[in-house]
């Protein structure tokens, strides 16, 4: 009986495992410096987001609007360094005004320390040039919407392009006329009703036509009227997303805002030097010169510091609103055309 028994007791802790003890689960290392732990990697992966960027380049549209005479193809040129208006292709002030506003695109490629940006500016001529302005500003709207919706469309083929063209606008700059009173009604209508669809950076136009004084109260003016009428102009404060975006974007829009600007694209020797300016019977007005007007401030908001933040406020901003709309009105896709139908049918 005494070998069966032990032959069963071998066998049954045979059948039941053996109870194990759980792994102990090392403590987080708390302080330890992350040098001592050796070098990953990690940071490189902005030199190749750069290099990416190098190679694939960027598209960057800006629409300028305003009434004739407001030097915005000038500023425009002058802003980029570079014959990039209308003006400089092919337009010529012989032309007659268009009843309507028509918007001119016109694409060109910039390249800068190895960069590529395909840069459109989009011109509204006979923007507030007739004597009945009313809805000007719809084909405007229109033109912008257009842009989503091309956008929309490529998004929700089937078989989509690598990389979408875009050409939606990121940026509006709008003139005012340096009258050193107020807004004129159709300003305050125009950014009312595109300050919900695109980024608007008001900038006073030809500001060397007014005074020191003049022109600070003109400003603090044009401030006060957007915020009583309810206006928002890019950097909105909705979108300051930390603390340092929130700081820095204050002071733009209590202090710069509107840029006082002052274009030109001809140079002029100033005490050995070839500046950017404008000649007048007292002197020579040096476009850059922040002493001067305002255009340096401008051109390092839109280009220097904020022009990514530009083109991602039209993206998860402006266009998503667009895009959601658009797919909640139609059940989900955009109306279906003839073209659409053929694309759809070519990508099964």
């Amino acid at each position: 009986a005494g070998p069966a028994e032990s032959k069963n007791e071998a066998a049954m802790s045979e059948l039941v495992p053996e109870s194990r003890q759980k792994p102990v689960v090392p403590m987080k290392p708390v302080g330890i410096n992350a040098n001592l732990l050796g070098y990953i990697g990690i940071d490189t992966i902005i030199e190749q987001m750069r290099k990416k960027t190098m190679k694939t380049g960027f598209d960057f549209n800006i629409m300028v609007v305003g009434q004739s005479g407001l030097g915005k193809s000038t500023l425009v040129n002058t802003l980029f360094k570079s014959q990039v208006s209308r003006k400089s292709s092919g337009w010529n002030r012989e032309e007659k005004i268009p009843k309507t506003v028509e918007i001119k695109a016109i694409g060109h490629v910039i390249e800068e320390g190895g960069v590529k940006m395909k840069l459109t500016v989009i011109d509204t001529p006979g923007f507030g040039d007739q004597i009945n302005n009313e809805n000007c500003w719809e084909p405007i709207e229109k033109y912008i919407n257009e842009q989503y919706e091309k956008f929309l469309k490529e998004e929700v083929n089937i078989a989509r392009k690598k990389r979408i063209p875009d050409t939606r606008v990121h940026c509006c700059l709008y003139f005012i006329s340096p009258t050193g009173h107020s807004l004129r009604p159709l300003d305050l209508e125009f950014m009312k009703h595109l300050s919900k669809v695109v980024n608007i950076i008001p900038v006073i136009a030809k500001a060397d036509t007014m005074t020191l004084e003049e022109k600070t109260e003109f400003k603090q003016r044009v401030r006060k009227e957007l915020e009583v009428n309810g206006i928002e102009f890019y950097p909105q404060k909705e979108f300051d997303e930390d603390l340092e975006d929130k700081t820095e974007n204050d002071k733009i829009r209590q202090e710069s805002m509107p840029f006082a600007v002052v274009g030109s694209d001809k140079e002029y020797q100033v005490n050995g030097k070839r500046v950017l300016g404008r000649k007048t019977p007292w002197g020579i007005i040096e476009v850059e010169n922040l002493t001067h007007c305002e255009f340096a401030l401008l051109r390092d908001f839109v280009i220097r510091t904020h022009l990514q933040d530009l083109k991602e406020v039209t993206h998860n901003i402006h266009y998503e609103t667009y895009r959601a709309k658009r797919l909640n009105d139609n059940g989900g896709l955009p109306p279906m055309t003839v073209e659409t139908e053929e694309n759809h049918e070519s990508n099964l």
